[in-house]
């Protein structure tokens, strides 16, 4: 008897230094693959940190209490406390059976989930170092991306692990299985617009086609950016009224005011005049804008005069550009314009001058 009771406090002490191992060689592979990772700064290595402490917590709990619930069920078998001796062996080899079973589900799917979140986590912020720290509008997509995929993961990973406590518990998942097939087939039918809609949403957003402020063209309807929703996009047009487009239904978009814009203007001149002479007054009148210090900041290259552009009514149209900063053409080309006038009356260039 006490060889049986030395071997069985040795088995323990083996299952629970065997638990300690485990738990050690995954402490220091999460340090390794945390110090392999590039993160952007000390901030988002904190919060990554902070996931990986919380998947090694669980895991050392799982690992513990699977050595705990092991070592109870060693020492129940060699104090010949068995079915036919336990009164309440009914529940005690329950939960020494299956009871096992349901905590190693739990606990994996937990793990599984942590896992995924700092997964995704380091997803997002290997995404942000392409933008600045200031850039607020790209930290809320990232926010919304990562909540996106750690709602799916926690969604899946928790059906899974449902399905198979209730098999677990001896309960028949295949009418469950059933009815959700069946549920899922008729809402596929029924919103396949709507997912479409927020599947082009996600996409719309983590490619950064566009942002709130910007001006963009889309399906033909020109104005300003809005709203990015996950199934919407708003624009309000010129004329002030808010057009609202579902993701999935956009065919076209022309993004006007990424990195860079035109200001393009287009000046009728009559046929009599020097052209060499009016382009070199629309050089002039452009690079007194450039060395403006209000306007100066706002043009990224000097003018760009595309050509006579066409012939007709008595006049050439004469078409010049200029590369701006993003969401500032609309206010170059007016101010060009107007000092163009002015400068074109001055020399008296037909028809501006009477």
């Amino acid at each position: 008897m006490p060889n049986v009771q030395y071997t069985t406090v040795a088995v323990i002490v083996l299952l629970f230094v065997f638990a300690a191992v485990v738990v050690r060689i995954v402490q220091t592979i999460v340090r390794r693959v945390l110090d392999a990772l590039d993160i952007v700064s000390s901030e988002n290595r904190a919060a990554v940190q902070a996931r990986a402490r919380q998947l090694i917590r669980t895991l050392m709990l799982l690992a513990y209490g699977v050595a705990a619930l092991a070592s109870v069920t060693l020492a129940l078998a060699r104090l010949g406390i068995g079915e036919p001796r336990w009164d309440p062996r009914l529940l005690g080899h329950w939960l020494i059976g299956h009871g096992v079973n349901l905590a190693i589900i739990v606990a994996g799917a937990f793990i599984v989930v942590r896992a995924a979140n700092l997964a995704i986590d380091h997803l997002q912020h290997k995404l942000g170092r392409r933008h600045a720290d200031a850039d607020l509008e790209w930290q809320r997509r990232a926010t919304t991306l990562s909540g996106i995929l750690t709602s799916l993961v926690t969604v899946t990973v928790g059906f899974v692990a449902v399905l198979m406590l209730l098999r677990e518990l001896a309960i028949d998942v295949l009418p469950i299985l059933t009815g959700a097939g069946i549920a899922g087939l008729a809402i596929g039918f029924g919103a396949q617009n709507l997912v479409r809609d927020v599947i082009s949403g996600f996409f719309l957003i983590l490619e950064d086609q566009v942002r709130v402020g910007d001006i963009a063209r889309i399906n033909g309807v020109g104005g300003t950016v809005e709203q990015i929703k996950l199934r919407t996009i708003v624009v309000r047009d010129q004329e002030g009224a808010v057009q609202v487009f579902p993701n999935g239904m956009i065919t076209t978009l022309a993004n006007l005011s990424k990195q860079y814009a035109y200001a393009i203007v287009d000046l009728r001149v009559a046929y009599a005049e020097n052209m060499d002479r009016v382009m070199g007054t629309i050089r002039e009148v452009s690079a007194s804008m450039e060395h403006d210090a209000a306007w100066g900041s706002l043009m990224l290259a000097p003018i760009e005069i595309v050509g006579v552009e066409s012939l007709a009514d008595g006049a050439a149209t004469i078409r010049a550009r200029v590369k701006t900063a993003p969401l500032n053409q609309g206010k170059v080309a007016n101010e060009l314009r107007r000092r163009l006038v002015t400068t074109f009356v001055g020399r008296g260039i037909r028809p501006y001058a009477g």
